[in-house]
Parts: structure tokens; sequence; C-alpha cells
């Protein structure tokens, strides 16, 4: 082993959770290392050159869910960041020469809905306002920490039914039908409630979208109405149900919190692979890197997948069998299949021809017509390994962004499902290495299908398969809420029941990342509710501070 350094916390990843965590507890007092085994901080959240010239978000590539009150606390817009919000929500090209646009005001997108359905343009506004009294239910319980069963801290017992109090009262107010439509949306299919709103296919397609962002699933699968929720509750700039474009990409967010984290006093360690967390006598006391080096701490904090934490970096003897078991069978698998393109034009869709940048450029671009289309992509993945008729979202961010392409070019992310995460299982023993580039090949003909200059406009890609995002990301699965977002991961289950106040089973061990509630995204929630409940623990057990001196703190770039 190395030679041993200390500090009151140390964070494992410098993911954004990690980053908000890390600044929060700076801001209590607390000395703070964080520790990130890439060569940049961000996690999933960052910006890189993946072709000559050519910059995007590498993984993560739209923001929404990032909560204000962390983007108000760390001072993120004085660091930076700036947030341009879509021209448009999404735009769905469908075959031949029809498409759908939603986005823009409500009389905009009724007027679009008409086209296919008089009635469906009728219903959209009980539709909006029926979301939006769920969606603040769900807003309510985003600060909340978990009722947790077993809980032995009085102080966060205590916390807990506060905030539960708060949520009881809010749930009460929604009056029966609300309630009804809680429970619809937090239990049944995304599928079942669409197809009893609305009656168009492409209207249905439209909406039902969010349900299968990141869910491996149908959006006929029970519980995936919940995933469409958990994609309506943010905001951009103060407005309600919006998503937008970070300037600079999603890295934007990440170098923005790491540069308050400095101002903090945070040390960020990059190149800094923890290969295990130290734990005597019974309590989490430091970590071990790859290289050997000891960093002491008063309390471990993981911003990592809960079984990366539990099967790779704790070691079995620390935690009892029950919930190891539990662990292994928490799911993670979101059938992402991710790409960044470099462009030397824009998309030309059948649709709505033209290269010069038009509203429809900015937007969500969707690629799959109807719910039953994106069904059968999830069936054709279980069964063959990937969809043949996949599903696919087209972000183009050089439209509002010129920094991230040379001038006249683009860069475009695709975000595209299904694909199966274990891939030799279903392929004859095929690997994720071997069948990159045919699915990379599949996804651009399938958006050249409904833009034919596609293909020939792309000058390089950059293709992240599920087990791609693993191994770079730490994304068990591929999955990128680190933990499939049903109602039996969700509040005072994820990531086990018993263990969802961010609390690990072993003293001093915390989680504060999207194995959390409330889940994935880019919210900066997970890192926020954890850090309050390590200063609430911090001051009622008033841990002493590790005994080790303090070291010279080394500085690491932050980009600009």
């Amino acid at each position: 082993m190395g030679a041993s350094t200390a500090f009151d916390a140390v964070i494992i990843g410098g993911g954004h959770n990690g980053l908000v965590c890390a600044a929060y507890l700076a801001a209590g007092g607390l000395r703070v290392c964080v520790l990130e085994r890439r060569a940049v901080v961000g996690g999933a959240a960052v910006t890189e050159e993946f072709y000559p010239g050519f910059r995007n978000s590498t993984a993560s590539y739209t923001v929404s869910l990032l909560n204000p009150r962390i983007i108000r606390d760390l001072h993120l817009t004085a660091h930076g960041l700036r947030i341009v919000p879509r021209p448009l929500s999404n735009f769905l090209p469908l075959p031949g020469p029809a498409y759908l646009k939603v986005g823009g005001s409500l009389a905009q997108t009724q007027a679009e809905l008409a086209r296919f359905s008089v009635r469906d343009a009728q219903r959209l506004p009980a539709y909006y306002a029926m979301l939006d009294r769920v969606a603040d239910v769900l807003r309510d319980l985003l600060l909340v920490t978990p009722p947790n069963i077993g809980a032995s801290s009085t102080v966060a017992s205590i916390g807990a039914l506060l905030d539960g109090w708060k949520v009881a009262k809010r749930f009460r107010a929604l009056g029966l039908e609300g309630q009804r439509d809680v429970l619809d949306l937090f239990t049944k299919s995304a599928g079942e409630i669409l197809d009893r709103w609305f009656e168009a296919d492409p209207v249905k397609a439209a909406f039902g979208f969010d349900a299968v962002v990141g869910n491996y699933a149908s959006p006929y699968t029970p519980g995936s109405a919940y995933v469409l929720l958990h994609h309506v509750f943010g905001e951009v700039n103060g407005k309600r149900g919006q998503w937008g474009h970070a300037l600079g990409g999603m890295g934007a967010i990440t170098q923005a919190m790491a540069r308050e984290c400095v101002a903090r006093g945070v040390v960020l360690r990059v190149g800094s692979p923890v290969a295990r967390v130290i734990v005597e006598r019974g309590r989490a006391c430091g970590v071990e890197l790859a290289d050997g080096e000891v960093i002491r701490a008063a309390r471990v904090v993981a911003n990592v997948n809960p079984r990366l934490l539990f099967e790779r970096l704790v070691a079995p003897e620390h935690l009892d069998a029950d919930f190891r078991a539990r662990i292994a069978g928490y799911r993670c698998a979101s059938g992402t299949f991710r790409m960044n393109v470099a462009l030397s034009a824009l998309p030309d869709f059948l649709a709505l021809p033209g290269v010069q940048p038009q509203p429809h450029h900015a937007s969500g671009i969707i690629v799959a017509p109807s719910l039953r289309y994106m069904e059968q992509a999830y069936f054709d993945a279980r069964t063959h390994g990937w969809s043949r008729a996949p599903i696919v979202e087209v972000l183009i961010p050089s439209v509002v962004d010129s920094s991230l392409a040379p001038p006249g070019m683009h860069v475009a992310s695709l975000f595209c499902q299904h694909v199966e995460p274990d891939l030799p299982k279903v392929a004859g023993g095929r690997s994720w290495d071997d069948a990159r580039d045919e699915v990379a090949d599949l996804m651009i003909d399938t958006v050249d299908s409904v833009a034919p200059n596609f293909k020939a406009s792309v000058l390089g890609r950059r293709a992240l398969s599920p087990l791609d995002l693993e191994r770079e990301f730490g994304l068990i699965g591929g999955d990128i809420f680190h933990g499939a977002l049903s109602l039996d991961q969700l509040f005072s289950a994820r990531p086990v029941l018993g263990n969802a106040h961010y609390r690990a089973p072993i003293p001093a061990l915390y989680l504060c990342g999207s194995g959390t509630h409330p889940g994935g995204g880019v919210t900066g929630v997970p890192g926020h509710n954890a850090a309050r409940e390590i200063l609430r623990d911090a001051r009622r057990k008033r841990t002493p501070r590790a005994s080790l001196p303090m070291p010279t703190a080394k500085k690491v770039e932050v980009s600009r």
C-alpha cells in the first residue's frame, strides 16, 4: 500500500452527483476529496472531441431535469452555464411526406395534432393539465429522503416524517380524480394510458417516446408510465416541461460544478480509479486506489452504480447474504446504443425539406412512428440482440451552439434503442465488440430513411454499445439511470428496501448517485439529498476528523 492521506469525506466518482454532493459537504465545513477514474470529471455528463474539430456530449446529451435549487446554490450560471431551450419539443418525421411537431405554444401543438385527429387536439389541454398535476407530486418528492425501513437515526426519522406529511398534504389536495391519476402513472403502462387519451398513432408516439428513453421495455410494460412521468418534471430557465441544450455540451454543467467545488476547497483528483473500500472494525474508513495508494476518510461516499459498489468495491464479508442477493437482483439495463456523428450538412428530411437550420433541426427528432413500432423494437432486441427497425432520437446541438463544430458543419447525438445489453446470450456468443459497427450502420441507415442525405453527410462517428457505456462510465448493463426506474426500485426501495436513505448497511458508507432516490437523469438531486443526510449524521454524531495530516491539495485543471 502507498502512503495515506486523510479527509472528512472521500467521494468515489466525479460525475455530476458526486460534484454536487462534494460542493454541499464542503459548504458544511467538511474537507472533501473527489476521486475520478477518467481523465476528466463529469462522469457521463462530459463534452469531448470525438472526431477532429467536432465536440459533443459523449453520453448524456440534453438538459431539463437539473434541479433549479442546485443551479442556484452552486452558482452554476456565474460559472458560465447557459441553457438554450429547444424551439420545439419534438419532431416526428413519419413515413412519406408526413410529420408531427410538438412544442411551441399550446395552440401550435393543437393545430399539429388536429391534422391527425381533431379529438386528440381537443383533449390535449386536459392531458397536459393531468400530467402537470401528477408531476407536481413527483416534484414534491424530489428533495425528500425516502422513509427508510429500519432506520435507526432519530434525526433522519423526524426529517422523513416531516417530508412525508408535506407529500401527503399535496396528495390529499389532488382529490379523488387526481389521486387515481397518480396511481395510474406510477403503476400502469404508458401505452395503456395514451391509448385511453388519444387515438392517432403519431400523437401517441410523440408522447410515448419518453416512456422508453433508457427503459429496456415495451411502452406497454406496466410501470413504463412512470418513466414517462420522470421525463416531464423538469424545466429550462424557469419554464416547466421544457428541454434544452447546454451551450458547450453537457460538460458545461459539470465543469461549472467543478469550478464551484474548487472554490469551496474540494480536492478533485482525476486518473484515480478506486480498487476497494476499506472497512475496519465494521466501519468504512477510506479507499485504496488501483495503484495501492490509500486515502483515509471519516466517511466514504459512493457516486457509482450500487451493483458496482457492493459487488466490486466492497468485500462480501462486510455485507449480509440477503443484502448481497438483493443487490445481485437489482436490475440494470437500458437497451441503449449511443452515437455521436460529425456531419458535413444538416439532415434534409423528406417531410420538411431543406438543409438550412429550421426549428425542427433544433428539436428532439424521433424516428419511431407508433407505440407498436417501439414495442416491436423491444421484442426484436430481446430475440435477436438489437432492433431490426430501431428507435432513434437525433439531437443536433450545433444548430444553436456553433462552438461544437467547424463553420457550416454540425454534430448530432443519436440515442438509439433497443439493444440487448447482454448480447452473447441471444446472439450466439457474439460480443458487442464484434457487433458495434454493424449496429451503428443500422442506426445511420434508419435516420437516412427519413432524411436521405444523412448517411452521405457523415464524416466520422463514435459509437458506444451498452458494453462500452459500462466500461467507460461504469454504467452497469449500459443503464443510463444506474438502475431501472420501476416501482420495485423507486423511493424507499432504491436501491434496496431498508437502505434507501443514502446510507449503506456499513456505517460511514453512503450512496449519492442515481442508484438512489429519485433516480437517473442529470438532476443533481441524489447528490444534494445525500449531502444533507451526511451532514445531519456529522452534526448528530460529531464524527471526529481523520487524524492523519491534511495533504497539500493537487490542482486539477478545470477546462473552460
